[in-house]
């Protein structure tokens, strides 16, 4: 087995081909990705991953032309990563879990020449097919064979067609290596640019956080179009770590895999772990290699901290972040439920700044304000983004002199804890997913029988915040169900985003200046039952 570029390549990563480089050269045998029943070493996976660079350069693509890829976790869709790690493509993800219309939008923006889809998605791929504007070549994974597909390049045979030595061109530190969608109060989701030296940045930081060493097991079972999944695969694999990658959540599937590969470290949202600890079976699994569950999205509830110390141990540490950069970690030996009024206050954080990272709270006026006192958070490292793709003006109002302006309110203590106290404005955390209360209305206010919305977060035991819309019907219209206007949304949302309560009101409340009062609405409606 080729040992992937040798000695000569070998240096401290300035890139992400870099770092693939140099764990193809200095652990050519050992496991690289784990998905089912397949597992490839860190040559092997090299190899696979020259050989599509290789076949995209052959399609007619250049450095920083970019791949869209439709597909849930696979090791097909990390090839599709590293194959544009390798070369200097920029790997534009499209989250499969939107509806059409949002699909097609996101397509059509990052401007993609090719797109990569799994074969479940065939029907999917169809229906926007006439829509993509600048797709010149369709690939489909495991799909060959399958009628209706005749326009789509066979993905194994794609990657047969190339050369292990790539493409014949390089990534720059500068370059782009990811464009990855995440949604904004506008309602229209917004490309985050990820650069090629910042990623290489942020695995470093994030592994050492986590304390990664090439002994490492890491389980994925967060979807890999999302910067958490792929970040934390960055991170394990700065260090040569192995990575197994879990199609989905499934308690039962989860707790298998941890005992059977012997999982050392994997990433869950807070609802995850809940289901996780829930499940009939936790008690019989035998998750003694598990030293560390990273958690984000959303705060961990005290109960279920504490259900999960008893039952694991000392595991879980937090990060806080978003897709335009990594922000504070609350290190696992800082979750301390029964410890003093402190350790109990800390616990309510979300940590300390991580390694290389910056974070301030200041004023309307960009003044950083004393400790204690709540402000916007702001947060800088080698690792943030390097802007919105084709936005301009979301880049210069988020991202100034480096800093990115995050729109979390937030307060420091006198050790350097942040405090969150109030997220973007009207955002969501429903899952472990973001979703923007103005999205949503507008797929709600689009039904003819609706005058006027209002759409907030209202709590959920199982979810953290479920979607409520408080909604005025036209004068005449007829009575409807919430499961129409439920229906209505499915089909120009994605599901997750939905309404899960309908509130029919006469009126909805506004402030004198005639926006709607969303504090009070959350007063009004802030118990209604999950």
């Amino acid at each position: 087995m080729s040992r992937g570029p040798g000695p000569a390549a070998m240096r401290v990563p300035q890139t992400l081909a870099d770092m693939l480089d140099n764990n193809a050269w200095k652990y050519p045998d050992e496991t690289a990705f784990v998905c089912g029943d397949r597992r490839v070493t860190h040559s092997q996976h090299h190899a696979r991953a020259a050989r599509l660079a290789s076949a995209l350069a052959g399609l007619g693509l250049r450095r920083q032309d970019r791949i869209g890829i439709l597909s849930q976790n696979s090791l097909e869709f990390q090839e599709v990563y590293s194959a544009c790690e390798l070369s200097g493509f920029i790997c534009a993800t499209v989250n499969w879990r939107l509806a059409v219309p949002e699909m097609v939008y996101i397509v059509n923006d990052g401007a993609p020449k090719v797109l990569v889809f799994e074969a479940a998605y065939a029907e999917t791929v169809l229906a926007m097919r006439p829509q993509l504007q600048t797709v010149e070549h369709f690939v489909c994974i495991g799909g060959k064979g399958t009628p209706g597909l005749d326009f789509a390049l066979d993905y194994d045979e794609l990657v047969a067609s190339g050369e292990t030595s790539g493409a014949p061109f390089r990534p720059l530190a500068d370059d782009i290596a990811f464009l990855i969608y995440t949604s904004g109060t506008t309602g229209r989701p917004k490309g985050v640019m990820l650069g090629q030296g910042g990623q290489v940045a942020a695995a470093e930081i994030l592994g050492s956080d986590q304390r990664n060493s090439p002994a490492d097991r890491l389980l994925i079972m967060m979807p890999l179009f999302h910067i958490g999944a792929k970040i934390i695969q960055l991170a394990q694999h700065w260090r040569a770590g192995m990575v197994v990658v879990q199609r989905g959540f499934d308690p039962q599937a989860i707790a298998a895999c941890i005992e059977r590969e012997r999982i050392t470290v994997t990433h869950m949202a807070p609802t995850m772990i809940q289901t996780l600890l829930d499940y009939p079976g936790i008690a019989q699994a035998d998750l003694s290699s598990l030293r560390m569950i990273v958690y984000a999205a959303a705060p961990m509830p005290v109960p279920v901290l504490k259900k999960g110390l008893k039952l694991l141990g000392p595991v879980f540490q937090q990060q806080f972040g978003q897709t335009e950069g990594i922000g504070t970690t609350l290190l696992a030996h800082q979750h301390r439920p029964d410890g003093s009024d402190r350790d109990r206050e800390i616990l309510t954080s979300v940590g300390q700044a991580s390694p290389r990272v910056n974070v301030r709270v200041v004023d309307e006026r960009g003044s950083d304000l004393p400790t204690g006192e709540v402000g916007e958070i702001l947060l800088t490292s080698p690792g943030v983004m390097k802007g919105y793709w084709n936005n301009t003006a979301a880049t210069i109002e988020t991202l100034r002199d480096g800093w990115v302006h995050t729109g979390d309110m937030g307060r420091l203590d006198n050790e350097g804890y942040l405090y969150l106290v109030d997220r973007k404005k009207d955002m969501i955390i429903s899952g472990g997913e973001n979703i923007y209360s103005r999205e949503v209305e507008e797929a709600v206010v689009t039904h003819e029988a609706v005058s006027e919305v209002a759409v907030i977060g209202v709590p959920d035991e199982k979810w953290g915040e479920a979607v409520l819309a408080v909604v005025v019907l036209r004068p005449g219209a007829a009575t409807i169900t919430a499961g129409v206007l439920v229906d209505h949304c499915r089909t120009l949302i994605a599901g997750y985003k939905k309404p899960r309560h309908v509130v029919f009101a006469d009126e909805i409340v506004k402030l004198p200046s005639g926006k709607i009062d969303k504090v009070r609405l959350r007063k009004l409606y802030g118990g209604q039952p999950a």
